[in-house]
């Protein structure tokens, strides 16, 4: 019989998470047959009383286990604990909001047996706001661009993987992990299915403007060097066309002679601050790049784990 774990990073959700792990419960009994289970709940250092339910449901099933943050290192850091402790032969990412329905969960594993490596729900209708949905689409974007993300294949926060996906994943011990790119850089065999989306059941999104950039930097900087080459494009087209443009004004002087003052004093002003303002993005993009080699060195942690339940340390 294989082994199923639930990893669901919990952050203000004292009041949706008993109802989460209810479902769970509910849906895998009815698989008892050709599962068993565990749940791993990680609290993200959250300001309300998430803690306190994650070691109350402990106490009343020795299958959920609680993991909790001294302090907020985001959601993937959440993920990254659960996985590490995790022993599944297939582990299973979802939210605590219940916005991902653990009762279709059988989709997930049926496309894990049927051979993929990994597979992700795709929403015909996300219940999102518009501003996550559009953070959706730029982090799509930047996955396709940066991470080579074939563009048919739509990720999402509920997914499934194979235990040889997860050992791989749990290899990776720098500060900044970003879970996406470990399971890109880890298979190929990538599967959608399709799952319903339904609405939180309360609160709104923990996403902030703030999370979502550095988010977003998480992969730009940690599994891809394309951002670098970028920089070396531009900088090199901008450099030819300083160039042509030099010639350009030389040549214009020498057949139509006219005053200094008449060449465009705000053209050049426009061309200093442009090219100025592009060097300072790129001194700032090598920077953030030179910063978390930096922070990596000093061995930053991922998380710092506080308070167990049901778990050896």
């Amino acid at each position: 019989m294989k082994k199923v774990s639930f990893i669901i990073p919990c952050y203000r959700s004292e009041k949706t998470l008993g109802t989460v792990v209810n479902e769970i419960r509910t849906t895998m009994d009815k698989m008892a047959d050709r599962y068993d289970y565990d749940i791993f709940l990680v609290n993200d250092s959250s300001p309300d009383g998430t803690a306190g339910v994650i070691e109350q449901l402990c106490r009343e099933d020795a299958r959920i286990r609680g993991i909790s943050f001294a302090r907020n290192f985001g959601q993937h850091a959440a993920l990254m604990a659960g996985f590490r402790y995790s022993d599944g032969d297939i582990c299973v990412a979802l939210d605590d909001d219940g916005q991902t329905p653990a009762d279709q969960v059988d989709r997930l594993l049926d496309a894990i047996e049927n051979g993929a490596d990994a597979v992700y729900a795709k929403y015909d209708h996300k219940k999102h706001s518009g501003f996550r949905n559009f953070g959706s689409r730029v982090n799509d974007m930047m996955l396709r661009i940066m991470l080579s993300k074939p563009k048919e294949l739509f990720v999402s926060s509920y997914f499934a993987v194979k235990r040889f996906v997860v050992e791989d994943m749990i290899r990776y011990e720098n500060s900044y992990p970003y879970v996406i790119g470990l399971v890109l850089r880890s298979t190929k065999s990538i599967v959608n299915v399709d799952i319903d989306h339904r609405d939180r059941m309360e609160g709104a999104s923990g996403y902030t403007l703030k999370k979502l950039l550095g988010l977003w930097f998480n992969g730009f900087t940690a599994f891809s060097v394309k951002p670098l080459r970028i920089a070396t494009f531009i900088g090199g087209f901008s450099a030819v066309v300083g160039l042509l443009y030099g010639l350009y004004v030389i040549i214009r002087r020498l057949l139509f002679p006219i005053p200094a003052e008449a060449m465009g004093f705000a053209a050049l002003m426009s061309a200093i601050v442009f090219f100025g303002g592009m060097i300072l993005l790129m001194l700032g993009l090598i920077g953030e790049y030179i910063g978390r080699i930096y922070i990596s060195m000093n061995n930053s942690p991922q998380y710092v784990i506080r308070d167990r339940w049901n778990l050896d340390k």
